[in-house]
């Protein structure tokens, strides 16, 4: 226990020990409230994808996703890489600062549309044909305040229930995607853990809790920056440390020792990998 007043002896002859100590016992407590949602609130109920990997993956959701060349800019090597032989085709669907509402999801199935055609390695174009569902898994976000926004919440909820029904009708998979606090606003992270635990619980569906990793690595290793600096978009380390998450629920395989490290310190890009596989593995728990 600290006290407050004046500085004992110890603290006096060692103050770098007191600064050390005092810098890991806070690191422990935001940890400890950052996880206290895994303990003592809503459990999620949808535990993996599923006994198959998903195949092709559709990102549906706003610059959080596109920031850094977008996610699926990481997201393809780790599968390449983690996931030997595993086909896998994914398309990013983003609008600036869009929320649920602002997606016509139903549109982004329609046939000879998104995916129609691909480039090969020699810039011959390929039309894809007889590929089955458009997509395997839709993974979805909303807007960064609107599950926990007093106006924009009930929108939140209206359209999780649509989207995950118009999803399916296409023969999709929807996965709702977590995301993360404000750097400056710590406390979205229960908040919006919960709103995205309680509307995935109500319609069936898996959740990517990359909000939940946000908080662990800001916990585990502070100097570690997640954020661009308006303090909401994520950095590159954010961005890998979302994708690394995403790999580890979508394909239920841990991300920890990858090569692929996007550029990052490698000692970085492994804390991240392992930040993401110890959060996944707590929410969902495997």
């Amino acid at each position: 226990t600290f006290q407050s007043g004046l500085p004992s002896a110890a603290h006096r002859k060692h103050p770098m020990n007191f600064r050390r100590i005092l810098l890991q016992a806070t690191a422990l407590l935001a940890l400890a409230g950052a996880f206290q949602f895994t303990q003592a609130q809503e459990k999620p109920l949808v535990k993996s994808f599923g006994a198959t990997p998903p195949k092709s993956v559709a990102y549906i959701g706003n610059s959080f996703f596109y920031f850094n060349n977008g996610i699926i800019s990481h997201l393809a090597p780790m599968v390449a890489e983690g996931m030997k032989g595993h086909p896998y085709r994914q398309s990013m669907i983003t609008i600036s600062g869009s929320g649920f509402d602002w997606h016509d999801v139903d549109s982004y199935f329609r046939p000879n549309a998104i995916g129609k055609y691909s480039f090969a390695a020699d810039n011959s174009v390929v039309f894809n044909q007889n590929r089955g569902p458009l997509f395997e898994a839709s993974v979805l976000m909303d807007c960064s305040q609107c599950p926990i926004h007093p106006t924009m919440k009930s929108v939140f909820h209206e359209y999780a229930r649509k989207h995950s029904e118009t999803v399916r009708k296409h023969g999709s998979v929807p996965v709702f995607f977590m995301s993360w606090a404000y750097q400056d606003k710590p406390e979205m992270t229960q908040a919006l853990a919960e709103a995205y635990t309680t509307a995935a619980n109500a319609n069936n569906v898996l959740v990517i809790p990359a909000g939940l990793a946000f908080a662990r690595s800001i916990a585990v290793k502070p100097g570690v920056n997640l954020y661009a600096p308006d303090k909401r978009h994520p950095s590159v380390e954010g961005t890998y440390l979302s994708a690394a998450t995403t790999y580890a629920t979508l394909f239920g395989q841990s991300p920890v020792g990858l090569k692929f490290n996007a550029g990052l310190a490698p000692e970085v890009a492994t804390h991240l990998q392992q930040v993401a596989w110890d959060t996944v593995q707590q929410y969902l728990g495997r």
